[in-house]
């Protein structure tokens, strides 16, 4: 009966149950990047087949690569053409396109500028459009008029003299001849 604590002791030495080490971190990156590494160099023009894609890996990565690579590399690129990650076409793998956003790109900042380019300090923003020509001081005030087509004075000297008719718009109706009655029987 001598045995009373050393029966509980594990063969590795250690009474209590304490953690053990964490796991080395693997030398592998991880599976979606080296797939976007490996689709990014070998896609031609149409994109990469999945034999393409894990020559790559076998030949960038050939010492470290898990046993059930095959596996992991179908069931990475489910998940990344499903997720939108990758595009899937006639058994072809490709990187999707770049969205470019609407209008024209924001300039490029210098590397001490976070902010706007213009501070409140720098005084009133000019307005849009072109700037006023300078007035010639010497010059006589103009009197302003009012905006549109003037109207139509009737007492100003006009080419006909006003007579009691007052004429038509349009044009003026054709003039029919009358024929003399000629006598038939």
């Amino acid at each position: 009966m001598a045995d009373d604590g050393s029966a509980s002791a594990s063969p590795t030495g250690s009474a209590s149950g304490s953690p053990s080490p964490p796991p080395s971190p693997s030398p592998l990156p991880a599976y979606p990047e080296l797939i976007k590494a490996a689709v990014a160099i070998t896609s031609g023009t149409m994109g990469s087949t999945k034999a393409a894609i894990s020559a790559h890996i076998e030949t960038t990565l050939s010492s470290c690569l898990p046993a059930d690579h095959a596996s992991l590399l179908s069931s990475h690129l489910a998940g990344m053409s499903a997720s939108g990650e990758l595009t899937f076409t006639d058994d072809l793998y490709s990187l999707p396109p770049v969205k470019r956003g609407r209008g024209r790109p924001p300039k490029p900042r210098l590397p001490g500028e976070a902010g706007p380019r213009r501070s409140s300090s720098d005084g009133p923003r000019r307005p849009r459009g072109r700037p006023p020509k300078p007035r010639d001081p010497s010059a006589p005030e103009k009197v302003p008029r009012p905006r549109g087509r003037p109207p139509k004075s009737t007492d100003s000297g006009s080419a006909e003299p006003p007579t009691g008719e007052k004429k038509q718009r349009g044009r003026p109706p054709k003039v029919r001849q009358q024929f003399a009655e000629v006598g038939f029987v």
